[in-house]
């Protein structure tokens, strides 16, 4: 439930947002309602967006009809055309606003000054190109959920930039299309979001946009309730799929390191959060998860020697398989 403790006199005019357009883009699939939730916690955000842009992969559930009820603009493709990168690129590019917003459908608004939040780092500094939000846990999270989320979104917002990979590795280029926002102009500059990506879209820029000398932004106060309670198997298949993303991107290990560091970091945090909440009888799935996410990211670096017919069923977007060559 979105919180509603400002009252509506403190509801900013979409001037008050430095002159600048706001377009909010929200790709969809038979998410009618959490698409419903979304749109209605628009309403009474502290700014309103300009646009509100749904890009539907032929919805059978009236996902569009939801979003016409909120009168968000609708784009209608094939589902199988879909792709993280060109769908996104595609809406930017028919986007009307100066400062592009994305959304996943199953996200949901903590307060009212979420949009706020989010692009005020990019009207208060030219230099950063990306803001991104504070996820945390749904509601019906699990523990192993809630954990992730934590420990990849903390309490301080952060400003990053190229320097840094020298400090945080690949953590450098952490971000989410789930909830972000991109000032077009710079994101037009390297050409949109990589198109074909088995996903990873988001990344790919921040990680292009740090080399030219743009910043990211973390705001910790632009936050949401996004989680995924992922079976033992889906664990293995998402980090199957960074690995085939990082092999696919190798520059983006030899640009800014691995994540090595954050392994262990990530580990010691999960047992001390299971041990607060006196979850002992958790731990040993969290060690599982721990290992079955190592495994999966290792064949995914090295999917290129595995048989071709047994690769969709280790990935989590077997979709995207359909006709790929391994080159």
């Amino acid at each position: 439930m979105l919180n509603e403790d400002l009252n509506d006199d403190t509801r900013c005019s979409d001037r008050s947002i430095a002159g600048l357009s706001l377009s909010v883009i929200i790709p969809t699939y038979n998410g009618a309602e959490q698409l419903r939730e979304l749109l209605a916690s628009f309403t009474i955000q502290t700014v309103t967006p300009d646009q509100i842009l749904i890009v539907d992969s032929s919805s059978s559930d009236g996902t569009t009809q939801v979003a016409e009820k909120y009168n968000a603009e609708v784009i209608v493709i094939d589902r199988e055309t879909f792709d993280h990168g060109s769908t996104r690129s595609m809406a930017a590019k028919k986007a009307r606003g100066e400062i592009l917003i994305y959304f996943t459908q199953d996200v949901l608004p903590v307060h009212r000054r979420v949009l706020e939040n989010l692009v005020r780092p990019i009207i208060d500094s030219d230099d950063i190109a990306v803001s991104y939000g504070r996820q945390l846990p749904a509601f019906n999270a699990s523990e192993a959920a809630a954990h992730l989320r934590y420990f990849n979104y903390p309490e301080e917002s952060s400003i990053r930039s190229f320097a840094d990979r020298n400090v945080s590795g690949l953590k450098t280029v952490f971000v989410s299309n789930s909830c972000a926002a991109y000032r077009k102009t710079q994101l037009a500059d390297i050409n949109y979001f990589r198109n074909g990506l088995i996903f990873g879209e988001d990344t790919c820029a921040v990680g292009r946009l740090l080399q030219q000398g743009r910043k990211i932004a973390y705001a910790a106060d632009a936050a949401v309730y996004h989680s995924h309670n992922y079976s033992w198997s889906e664990e293995f298949r998402r980090y199957f799929d960074i690995g085939v993303l990082h092999a696919s991107e190798k520059w983006l290990l030899q640009t800014y390191g691995s994540a090595r560091n954050q392994g262990s970091e990530y580990v010691r945090s999960g047992i001390s959060f299971l041990c607060k909440r006196r979850k002992y009888g958790l731990i040993s799935d969290f060690v599982v998860r721990i290992v079955l996410k190592y495994l999966g990211y290792r064949l995914g670096l090295h999917y290129r020697r595995i048989p071709r017919k047994m690769i969709p069923n280790l990935s989590m977007h077997k979709r995207w398989w359909n006709g790929k060559e391994l080159v």
